[in-house]
């Protein structure tokens, strides 16, 4: 008995896992059709355990961010949903605008929340995942760049982009 006038008894209950979380902030070769844009950030929502924070489009750049946050384990599978929508509906042989870029989906850059238990480590094999997916499904050339490099000449991505989607 305590001195509250309730009782006591048994064990805590066990802590409810914390899913870890990490942040994906891929840019998009599109920044003047709404609809478009809309699409391609309703691909990402679809993904159940992924959840769209921000969507920032400029015009004279032709290019949109999408930032969404997702479980781990399913990041992947939203930044796949939306690499796979954009690559159906922008074409870049009829795109301008200000900004280099390689594809319909120019980065993927994954971000670790460390607060939600990520890692750069977790990025860097998440964003390998992606790229080996992109290629294998999609038949899309993939070039990581930064940590996630595997060549010394794409870590820059200045260096990657140079010449871009005209130079492929």
């Amino acid at each position: 008995p305590t001195g509250m006038g309730y009782r006591v008894s048994g064990a805590p209950p066990a802590p409810t896992p914390v899913p870890r979380l990490v942040e994906c902030v891929p840019n998009f070769s599109e920044g003047r059709r709404p609809e478009v844009i809309a699409e391609i950030r309703d691909a990402i929502a679809a993904i159940d355990g992924a959840t769209v924070l921000d969507v920032s489009s400029d015009a004279s750049h032709n290019r949109s961010v999408i930032t969404f946050v997702a479980r781990v384990d399913r990041a992947v599978d939203a930044a796949f949903a939306a690499i796979q929508t954009a690559a159906r509906l922008i074409d870049l042989t009829r795109h301008q605008g200000e900004h280099p870029r390689l594809g319909a989906t120019d980065v993927v850059p994954f971000v670790p929340l460390s607060a939600w238990g990520t890692t750069m480590e977790d990025c860097i094999a998440l964003a390998r995942e992606l790229g080996e997916r992109v290629g294998r499904e999609l038949e899309i050339p993939v070039y990581l760049y930064e940590r996630a490099a595997t060549r010394p000449d794409r870590e820059n991505l200045a260096d990657v982009r140079r010449g871009e989607f005209e130079g492929l």
